[in-house]
């Protein structure tokens, strides 16, 4: 996340510059991947929230779909107020509460079928998106972006926030469920097991094979170059002019969504695109990912200590990083010492939430989730809850 906002890469580009192997490489993997990771590892969250690889019923169940319900309007005003507040990210927690809201009905579907679902839906939902947003639009640009609160001041500003959040957004709910649903289905699973830690990183790496090979066949042998071959004469005197190549350069100017003036856009593979090919690869990489900390911090759990802090206040920290580039230098005032920036947010970051994890225990921001949903969630679903939820909290504090 660090280095997709405020990466070397991203600092010399915005001054004019191209950065060297390091920076570039590191941009590149983090682009689009990082988002992705964090709503894969969203479902995965909910999943645990509701009882892992052994879902809650009951009394508990209602419980449990109160207290998503209650947070996911937390990060919904939550997400608003942040991007009202700066332009320097497209804030994901609006599209974060949306997806919350909607795996409600789906959390109590075994991992085999959430999987099967979550493979559906991530070639269709795009498919999907493409032809609706062909309708919606009525012209081949996307708008990109994110909810903010005076998008809600009339029908017309609503109605086009609330386009942004499914179809149109820098992460459409539409093309990023299945992503959520993954996750789901992973977190029913138990991941205690080798076995099964190692047969996640194997999925996620054929995932990722799939999608970025996938994505090469169809352009370069089947023919999907030749279709959006005018878009790219259109594009090689600018793409020259950066040193890059056309084809390169489509894929990494996405929003979110592909423009809608031919399919074979959906062939594509570029960070934040949208298609099919971008969410199945990247879901396997987010998988694989996943299961490659899971072996790591079994193993090497004192050393991972600080990185596990800065998870465990995951909320605080994306926050806290919103607010602080909004008062950041320009991107011309940071280029002479490009990688300052992000070691410094780095550090930063690992120092307070190790240190706030040590002596204070539950982050400010997730302290304050907590203990709003925890109650609010506990009166939606009834007397019994509240006995459990009360319960509950006395036993963690023993």
């Amino acid at each position: 996340m660090f280095v997709s906002h405020i990466g070397p890469a991203l600092i010399l580009s915005g001054h004019g510059r191209k950065a060297g192997f390091p920076a570039e490489f590191m941009g590149a993997v983090s682009d689009g991947h990082a988002s992705i990771l964090f709503a894969t590892l969203a479902g995965v969250s909910l999943a645990l929230l509701t009882g892992g690889s052994r879902p809650h019923d009951g009394v508990a169940r209602r419980r449990d779909r109160a207290l998503i319900a209650v947070r996911a309007a937390i990060l919904f005003v939550l997400g608003m107020a942040l991007a009202q507040f700066s332009t320097e990210v497209v804030v994901i927690l609006p599209f974060y509460a949306l997806c919350f809201l909607l795996a409600l009905p789906l959390l109590r579907l075994p991992p085999g079928f959430l999987a099967v679902l979550a493979a559906a839906w991530a070639v269709a939902g795009p498919v999907m998106s493409f032809f609706i947003r062909r309708e919606v639009e009525g012209d081949v640009g996307t708008i990109g972006g994110t909810l903010k609160f005076s998008d809600l001041t009339s029908w017309p500003e609503a109605r086009s926030g609330l386009l942004r959040l499914l179809l149109e957004g820098t992460y459409p709910v539409m093309t990023w469920m299945p992503l959520v649903l993954a996750g789901v289905a992973v977190g029913r699973l138990d991941l205690r097991s080798a076995a099964i830690r190692l047969r996640l990183l194997a999925a996620g790496a054929a995932l990722a094979v799939v999608g970025s090979g996938g994505s090469w066949l169809a352009l370069h042998v089947f023919g999907g170059l030749q279709a959006i071959q005018p878009t790219l004469d259109f594009m090689r005197p600018v793409a020259a002019g950066l040193g890059r190549d056309p084809l390169e350069l489509m894929e990494r100017s996405h929003l979110g969504t592909v423009p809608t003036d031919t399919p074979a856009r959906l062939l594509l593979d570029g960070p934040h695109s949208g298609t099919p090919f971008e969410i199945v690869g990247s879901g396997g990489c987010a998988l694989a990912v996943l299961a490659l900390c899971l072996l790591a911090g079994d193993r090497h759990r004192t050393l991972l200590a600080p990185l596990t802090a800065v998870g465990a206040l995951s909320l605080t920290t994306y926050t806290a990083q919103v607010v602080t580039l909004r008062f950041l230098p320009s991107a011309q005032a940071l280029a002479a010492h490009p990688w300052v920036p992000l070691l410094g947010f780095v550090l930063a970051a690992v120092v307070f939430c190790g240190l706030w994890r040590r002596f204070l225990g539950r982050g400010p921001l997730e302290r304050l989730m907590h203990w709003t949903s925890t109650r609010a969630s506990a009166a939606l679903a009834g007397p019994g809850a509240a006995r459990r939820a009360t319960s509950s909290r006395s036993s963690s504090l023993r």
